[in-house]
């Protein structure tokens, strides 16, 4: 069970590499968090992650996990409540795309809308159900600001991002009352391998500050939470301008 502050015991993050799902866990076990799973394609990066939270003093879990493979993910993440409650599931694996060679190859566009949204869906419920049946527990999805409105420079990555958001922002109103928490987190440029080499985008943040955004969020048992916050009202502009005038902005 979540402390008196809202900080999960267990937690189980999908996608176990992600840099902002691993520095929301280093923090987490700071606060109070003992047991993390870590679910993922096998990799010596995987088993590495573990081993630094469990120099942490965790008790760090490898459990392989493919968002790609929908068909096994009941079987896959029902073994893992099966060994217990889980205060907090973490939903952040995702990819990037390369958005001018996914236009000429459809066929990796659509790889990246199954990574990010069509996978999120399969485990999203699947984590949903089981929560919901233990009745207790948050589901933290980490969307994008880039869902917000599609841009020409990432409509791929972006529209996937969107229809996470509002499947995640559905879902919560769906478990509102069951004892289950959905909390959104909307992320603008982040500072990890996946957008090393990248132009930096303003208000541009780090995997550890994304971290304490997440807890922050968990302690209000926010709904949505931005990183940084002011892309709240940026992004609340953004969504107003002119389509013709939108087309002209170098984003």
């Amino acid at each position: 069970m979540k402390d008196a502050f809202g900080i999960p015991q267990s937690l189980l993050i999908l996608g176990g590499t992600s840099e902002i799902a691993l520095a929301t866990a280093r923090r987490l076990i700071v606060r109070r968090t003992r047991t993390v799973w870590l679910a993922g394609r096998p990799s010596p990066a995987l088993e590495r992650a573990a081993e630094q939270l469990r120099e942490m003093g965790a008790d760090a879990r490898t459990v392989p996990f493919d968002a790609l493979d929908s068909e096994s993910h009941e079987t896959v993440l029902g073994k893992v409540f099966a060994e217990g409650d889980i205060d907090m599931v973490l939903l952040a694996f995702g990819v990037l795309g390369n958005q001018a060679q996914d236009e000429k190859e459809p066929l990796k566009a659509v790889r990246v809308a199954q990574t990010n949204y069509t996978g999120a869906v399969s485990a999203g419920l699947v984590c949903a159900r089981a929560l919901q049946t233990q009745g207790h527990g948050s589901l933290v999805v980490l969307s994008s600001v880039a869902g917000e409105r599609a841009r020409r420079s990432n409509f791929i990555y972006g529209s996937s991002k969107a229809g996470l958001d509002a499947f995640a922002q559905g879902l919560g109103d769906a478990l509102h009352g069951t004892g289950v928490h959905v909390m959104v987190v909307r992320p603008g440029f982040v500072r990890t391998k996946m957008t090393a080499g990248l132009p930096q985008a303003p208000l541009a943040t780090t995997p550890e500050a994304v971290a304490t955004a997440v807890e922050t969020g968990l302690r209000r048992r926010s709904e949505t939470v931005w990183a940084p916050g002011s892309l709240r009202l940026v992004m609340s502009a953004l969504r107003h301008v002119p389509r013709p005038v939108f087309r002209r902005l170098p984003i």
